[in-house]
């Protein structure tokens, strides 16, 4: 444990955005998680809309400092592609 004051403070500040990040990947997670079982299901009304709740969620997570940027493109990219396939 930290026995400075500044460390104290700086071991507070890694436990609240610790928190935070798992509260948003969390969620982000569920998101992508429903969706591609909307495009497994083979429905593409629901997929497609599960597809852009999980495409915003993603993004959000790297305004967020969750995700880096070429996962976040390289997740949606797949996510997008496996949608596609179920629309044609």
């Amino acid at each position: 444990m930290a026995n400075h004051p500044s460390a104290q403070k700086r071991h507070r500040q890694i436990l609240k955005r610790e928190l935070r990040n798992k509260n948003i990947r969390t969620a982000m997670r569920t998101k992508v998680k429903k969706a591609r079982a909307a495009i497994e299901a083979g429905d593409f009304a629901a997929a497609k809309d599960g597809v852009h709740a999980a495409i915003l969620a993603i993004a959000r997570s790297v305004t967020q400092g969750v995700l880096k940027k070429n996962t976040a493109a390289r997740s949606i990219s797949r996510i997008q592609l496996a949608l596609n396939k179920i629309a044609s």
